[in-house]
């Protein structure tokens, strides 16, 4: 940890107005990054077309997107806790602008590898960056809910990435990259005007501080990496997400698996597209219910230090058997094959009430992704409440990095797993199995939840008790060159 010199920074604004405005910006953002993620699975087929390329190579294109958005996140994180986090947010915004919109105009293979590695630089920023900014927006008491919102907005961006691209996407794979490109550089414009964030902000231990005209000029340095490594929470919190993104990373395929269920009924591949991702979508709504998890979390967390980790230990385990019945239900499709994408797309939702087995499987979908969605903000939130403010972006960098790494080799995997198990189970019955096999690497991160929830009541206090001592440093240095205007 260093301590920076100078004059507290000033902010402009500040009002209810502006910080409200701000908040959606930044929720906006969030999401963004995550439509332009779910863009590309829909769309498989298609590209792999376009480029007379195997599909397992777009496969690996969202795979090595995953991981270079984790590495670079660290580096990002890193400069982020130590420097002015907004012109990062902005660069970061432009550059996964420019690698979406640089997508659309590839005309081959690697090119169209190249453009998508670069957006994948930039959306390291938005996540790690960003999550350091929200979180001196929240008080402790609220953390599970806003974090809730904030994942929610990921979550919602990953559906509309889907369903923008294989709606948009249908006849011109071209067109939803375009349009993102368009819609990204317009939120880059619109975060010249948000509200400038102080560090530490919304700890209840600084805020006398802070009020009397202080600045948390505690940054993170080197040396803090040994501490934070040193966190149990931290170290659990860490590394659940190799085995809960290896079964996320997995779910990418989604649209993949109702696409070639669609085909083997015998539709054409454009219906096919616009199936797979109407269903992946609607099975996908279950992760609104993130906000019940934080809430959740919250609550429990307000009775217990434990609250929050078990919360999501809880979720994660009871969710496995909702997954296998949402693979292997036989879905019965009537659809009006070759018809317009709005006629297609009311066929598929009449069928939630008229065919029962879709709405079994969107029952056990609801089911699935409600529970798992708990993990999200209780995540988010615990890296907050076990981490000092200057240290919270590099966690969770190190955190997404990991989930990154896992992300990466459940979406490649499944890809290999899926050819591998075509010599004993006929298609699509092969991307059934191998999707359910990659939801039991959620059992081991159950169980590392638990386990964060027998060491974060220490980490806890520690950090609370850190705050408390930096607040009565802060209090002895503020003076005449402190206060604002002084």
């Amino acid at each position: 940890m260093t301590l920076s010199t100078g004059r507290p920074t000033r902010v402009w604004g500040g009002g209810a107005a502006h910080r409200l405005y701000s908040v959606v910006i930044f929720v906006l953002l969030a999401s963004l990054d995550n439509v332009a993620i779910g863009l590309v699975p829909p769309l498989y087929g298609s590209i792999a077309d376009a480029f007379e390329v195997p599909r397992r190579l777009l496969g690996l294109v969202t795979a090595a997107s995953f991981l270079v958005s984790a590495v670079a996140a660290v580096g990002w994180a890193y400069f982020g806790d130590r420097t002015n986090r907004k012109p990062l947010l902005m660069i970061g915004t432009l550059l996964w602008a420019a690698g979406t919109g640089g997508s659309a105009l590839a005309g081959n293979y690697p090119t169209f590898l190249a453009a998508q590695l670069l957006a994948a630089v930039g959306l390291g920023a938005v996540g790690s960056v960003g999550y350091s900014v929200v979180t001196d927006l929240i008080s402790p008491r609220r953390r599970g809910l806003v974090m809730s919102l904030w994942g929610l907005s990921q979550g919602v961006g990953t559906v509309a990435g889907t369903l923008t691209g294989g709606l948009l996407g249908a006849v011109d794979w071209r067109r939803p990259f375009l349009l993102l490109t368009v819609v990204g550089l317009a939120a880059t414009a619109a975060y010249l005007f948000t509200y400038d964030i102080r560090r530490g902000q919304s700890e209840p231990e600084l805020a006398g501080a802070l009020a009397t005209g202080a600045d948390y000029d505690y940054r993170i340095s080197r040396t803090d990496l040994p501490v934070i490594l040193g966190r149990r929470t931290n170290r659990w919190l860490i590394l659940q997400g190799l085995t809960a993104q290896a079964a996320f990373g997995s779910l990418t395929w989604l649209p993949y698996l109702f696409d070639e269920r669609a085909r083997d009924q015998g539709y054409s591949a454009a219906t096919a597209i616009v199936v797979g991702s109407v269903f992946a979508t609607l099975f996908q709504l279950g992760g609104v219910f993130s906000i019940v998890g934080g809430l959740i979390g919250d609550a429990l967390q307000r009775r217990t230090p434990s609250g929050r980790a078990l919360v999501a230990a809880v979720g994660i385990l009871a969710a496995v058997p909702f997954y296998l019945v949402l693979f292997f239900v036989p879905i019965r499709i009537d659809v009006p094959d070759g018809a317009g994408t709005g006629a297609i797309v009311g066929a598929v939702l009449g069928s939630v009430v008229t065919e029962p087995t879709v709405g079994l499987s969107l029952l056990a979908a609801l089911l699935a992704l409600a529970l798992t969605s708990a993990n999200s903000p209780n995540w988010f939130a615990l890296i907050a409440d076990v981490n000092p403010p200057e240290n919270r972006g590099t966690v969770y960098s190190l955190g997404n990095l990991v989930n990154g790494v896992g992300r990466a080799a459940g979406n490649g995997l499944v890809g290999v797993a899926f050819h591998g198990l075509r010599a004993a189970f006929p298609p699509p019955l092969n991307l059934a199995v191998g999707l359910a096999a990659f939801q039991l690497f959620f059992i081991p991160t159950g169980i590392m939840y638990w386990l964060a929830a027998r060491t974060s009541p220490k980490d806890i206090t520690d950090v609370n008790q850190l705050l408390h001592t930096r607040a009565e440093n802060l209090d002895e240095r503020t003076g005449p060159s402190l206060t604002p205007g002084g």
